[in-house]
């Protein structure tokens, strides 16, 4: 998640077992290690665009890599904080950083949790990247309990983050359910199917289910209490590398399985961004800026001739007024043929 939710979450975690003296100190040293394991974005080349993609998330999030991203905490950040032994402080560091990738571990985007037992990206679906409904009470809570130095507070918090990512798992498996009945009145049969949440809220999935040709997407209202709303939306064609005819050992196709890996598959292609016939963008259909789009949020662009050569990274994440009025349209429910 966002720096904010990660620091925030870490603080929640580190201060359970942190007496009345410390707590303020254990909030501040959990916060920050909660933070450590983003510092994978540090990890980058200037040749290999796809080098970020691939190590964010990675290592430093496995649940293997703890006790040792603990230990550098502890050891960066306990001159610091005087006041209490090195194992108290290695505590605290341990639960914070722990937080980290199980957090992580509830959006969408993949995580490394497995690590170096698995290359599986795990992803529960279950919050968005940044939601301000789930981080801004945390916060409000935790700073209440430092200033007040009360547990209780701590463990309103607690209680908080384990009832907003329940109902997250709970609307999922809903939003689930509408992608595969919406994907059965279409006499599809999904080869699978997922439903993440959108930007900032647990009620607007983008359902996206898989057949044998295409990816298609739809946005997904579900409320707490009311009918479900669907806004349905488009499908693209599957991206096949075969089609290209490329050398299979080449940095090209590398880079292709790569982005693919990154994407748990879900590539197309998209013609309208290409700027000449002898150039390809191929796009992570699982994100769009609105929840039934088929416009990508990031993708790669390259030539199929220069088969040596490393992708381009590129993000589309350039939004207007009047998807932002769509997607405002859809979180209140509005029938979009009527103007927002």
């Amino acid at each position: 998640m966002d720096p904010l939710s990660q620091g925030v979450f870490g603080a929640l975690w580190a201060s359970q077992s942190a007496p009345q003296n410390h707590m303020r100190r254990a909030l501040a040293l959990g916060g920050l290690s909660g933070l450590a394991a983003d510092l994978d974005v540090l990890i980058s080349s200037s040749t290999d665009p796809l080098l970020q993609l691939e190590y964010h998330r990675h290592f430093t999030h496995a649940l293997f890599f703890v006790p040792f991203g603990a230990l550098i905490c502890t050891l960066v950040l306990r001159p610091f904080f005087k006041g209490f032994s090195f194992k108290r402080a290695y505590l605290y560091a341990f639960l914070g950083y722990a937080s980290h990738g199980l957090l992580d571990a509830f959006t969408s985007y993949g995580t490394q949790l497995f690590w170096p037992f698995s290359d599986v990206r795990v992803a529960w679906d279950s919050i968005a990247i940044i939601d301000p409904l789930f981080t801004l009470p945390l916060l409000g809570l935790l700073i209440a309990a430092a200033i007040k130095q009360r547990i209780q507070l701590v463990r309103a918090a607690l209680v908080w983050a384990a009832v907003y990512l329940s109902f997250g798992v709970i609307q999922r498996n809903r939003a689930r359910e509408r992608v595969s009945e919406l994907a059965a009145s279409r006499g599809h049969v999904p080869l699978r199917l997922s439903a993440k949440p959108s930007f900032g809220n647990l009620w607007v999935f983008r359902g996206l289910y898989e057949t044998a040709t295409h990816f298609h997407a739809d946005a997904i209202r579900i409320p707490l209490f009311g009918k479900t709303k669907v806004y349905e939306g488009a499908s693209r064609e599957k991206f096949e590398v075969a089609a290209f005819a490329l050398p299979p050992h080449s940095v090209l196709v590398h880079d292709i399985s790569r982005f693919s890996w990154f994407s748990d598959g879900y590539i197309t292609r998209v013609p309208e961004l290409e700027s000449s016939p002898a150039e390809v963008v191929v796009s992570d259909f699982r994100y769009s800026m609105i929840p039934n789009s088929v416009a990508p949020l990031w993708g790669i662009r390259f030539d199929p001739t220069q088969t040596r050569t490393h992708v381009r990274f590129e993000s589309f994440r350039e939004i207007s007024t009047e998807d932002r009025e769509l997607f405002y349209s859809m979180l209140l429910g509005r029938d979009l043929t009527q103007r927002p």
